[in-house]
Parts: C-alpha cells; sequence; structure tokens
C-alpha cells in the first residue's frame, strides 16, 4: 500500500467533507471511519492498469460497465450508515468489493449481493487476497434483498434505483439505517438517508450524486 498516496486520499476526503458540510450536514467523518478507510489499500480492488490512480478522489472503471466510487462518496455513505460494531449490513451492489471491505472493518458481518457474477467472483478473489472473512458474496438480483439473513442493522445501495424497494424497507430492523441514490441514468439522482423508527419512515436527501443506474428488476420502476 502506497502510505502517502493513501494519506493524500484521506485529507481529500477530509476536505471534501468540510466543502459539502453546509450540504451534507456532515463536516467531517468518523474518526473509524478514517482508520477503515486507512485500512484497506483501493488499488487492490481497481484493474491493473488503473493502479497508478486508486487513490484519486475520482470513480473508476471495474469492467462490466460498472465502476468503484469516488472515495469521498464511500467514506460519506459509510458514515452516514452509522455502522457499529456488532452490526449486521446488507449491500446491494458489490461491484469490485472495496466498499463492503470497508465495511467489514467496522461490523460484524456484511452480506453483499452483486447481479454480475463475474464481478462477484472478482470481489470474493479481492477479498479473500485481503483475508477479509466477514463478508459473504451472494450472486444474484438485489432487487428483493436478501430476507434469508434479514432484518438487518443498516443497508448500502451502491447503484442508482428509480424508487426506493420496499422489500428493502421491510428488511430493516427499526431504528436501522439504508443509504441509496435514487434516480435513473438520464435524470438527477440524490443520495438519499432512510431511517426506520418504529412508526414510520423517514427519508432525507443528503447530496446530489452520479451513479450507475441499478440492474434488476427494479431498474424500471417495477419494484
Amino acid at each position: 500500500m502506497d502510505q502517502e498516496k493513501m494519506q493524500e486520499m484521506l485529507r481529500t476526503i477530509a476536505n471534501e467533507c468540510r466543502y459539502t458540510g453546509g450540504i451534507t450536514g456532515r463536516y467531517t467523518l468518523q474518526q473509524r471511519v478514517f482508520e477503515a478507510m486507512a485500512s484497506v489499500g483501493r488499488e487492490e480492488f481497481v484493474p491493473r492498469e488503473l493502479k497508478p490512480y486508486a487513490y484519486d478522489n475520482n470513480p473508476l472503471p471495474i469492467g462490466c460497465g460498472q465502476t468503484i466510487s469516488q472515495p469521498f462518496i464511500v467514506g460519506l455513505m459509510t458514515d452516514l450508515l452509522e455502522p457499529g460494531p456488532e452490526d449486521v449490513i446488507l449491500e446491494i451492489g458489490t461491484g469490485c468489493g472495496y466498499q463492503a471491505a470497508i465495511l467489514a472493518r467496522l461490523t460484524r458481518q456484511v452480506y453483499s449481493v452483486e447481479i454480475i457474477p463475474d464481478l462477484a467472483r472478482q470481489a470474493a478473489m479481492n477479498l479473500g487476497r485481503l483475508g477479509i472473512d466477514n463478508v459473504e458474496i451472494i450472486t444474484g438480483d438485489g432487487s428483493d434483498g436478501l430476507p434469508e439473513h434479514a432484518p438487518y442493522d443498516g443497508i448500502i445501495v451502491t447503484a442508482a434505483a428509480p424508487k426506493i424497494p420496499s422489500g428493502l424497507i421491510a428488511q430493516l430492523k427499526p431504528f436501522g439505517r439504508m443509504v441509496i441514490p435514487l434516480g435513473t441514468r438520464d435524470t438527477p439522482q440524490e443520495l438519499m438517508l432512510v431511517e426506520k423508527t418504529d412508526k414510520k419512515v423517514i427519508s432525507q436527501p443528503i447530496l446530489s450524486v452520479a451513479f450507475v443506474p441499478f440492474v434488476g428488476r427494479i431498474e424500471d420502476g417495477k419494484r
């Protein structure tokens, strides 16, 4: 791991937090989120030819039309989720496994669903190479979540959906949190924080974002 580049990435994230704090309400991230990000080399999750750019604060292509998210967005989404050491988290959209690796440092267990088999296999290899053993990757459509391990303390979705899937809300524990980008490729997208109380569900827009579209049954708004 290039520690100099890693520290520069973390400084950039901190600066982005200060710059966007008036919008997001988060002028910084929890120290344990910074520590988790510092422990996971981003170069382990990008294609070989892109490794020189691994610590840039930009999304990068990972194949199959998908991307690894901008480090600031990964940090912000993780911080919004407020994961605890004993939490069980559901991730929809494993991608290359980078977000799951960060969450694995912060929680007891992560279940991650990826619809593209090649990406699921690559993510499993990336996580295995780093010795991360508290992430289980499931290949399939995450539109309906993962009922067999529900309820979850937190749910994170890493692709833009046209609406919040009702199945994911049902699988969230009372007082749990979900972070999800809403929108489509052709319409404005908003990162949303969804909080479930014992009586209602509260959704709050956080920041305008640009994610790849959700692939699955909900991509056309049917779910």
